[in-house]
């Protein structure tokens, strides 16, 4: 299965597309496309390290492959950057293990 996440990154202005694929619904690579070069280093990492079991990353959550990676990767202001919670999301609907769903964050100052 196929899975297509855009992600629109909010005040710093890059969108990032990710795509996810697996062919056993089980095993998911990665394409990641950015302008921004911290969420290029993070796709590069997280293609570099193979294909990812989706069903392991589910029970590992925050320690799995993915985050990790986003962990690694996206230091500063980027470690709250949405694109890894959308990795995840992508591979879950690439895995076959969730069905796709728009997940919606609006920004307001009070």
């Amino acid at each position: 299965m196929k899975a297509l996440v855009v992600v629109d990154g909010g005040i710093c202005g890059f969108q990032t597309r990710i795509h996810a694929e697996s062919d056993d619904s089980q095993n998911v690579t990665f394409k990641i496309a950015s302008a921004c070069e911290k969420v290029r280093a993070f796709g590069e990492a997280l293609t570099a390290k193979g294909p990812v079991d989706g069903y392991a990353e589910i029970g590992a959550g925050s320690e799995g492959v993915v985050l990790t990676t986003a962990h690694e990767s996206l230091k500063g202001c980027c470690a709250a950057c949405a694109v890894p919670v959308g990795a995840f999301k992508a591979m879950q609907v690439a895995a076959g293990v969730a069905l796709p769903k728009d997940v919606t964050l609006k920004m307001t100052a009070e």
